[in-house]
């Protein structure tokens, strides 16, 4: 499963943002998504994906979130 693919399933299952609003260029808080989201966003990234997040900055969008990740 592609990376945007997992982080769609997860903000769809938790935040009940529709699938098809997170594409790479939506900004978190175009998404409604605050710190507290993003907290725990990242915590359940963490435990599908089996990666260590570690503390990034400047993540404003999905697609920057996806470019992380996928660095790892």
């Amino acid at each position: 499963m592609a990376t945007i693919d997992t982080i769609a399933k997860i903000l769809n299952e938790n935040l009940d943002i529709a699938e098809d609003q997170v594409v790479a260029d939506a900004t978190f808080d175009s998404l409604g998504i605050d710190s507290l989201d993003m907290a725990e966003l990242t915590c359940t990234l963490e435990e599908e994906m089996d990666i260590d997040f570690g503390e990034p900055e400047g993540l404003t969008t999905v697609g920057d979130l996806v470019t992380y990740i996928d660095s790892l």
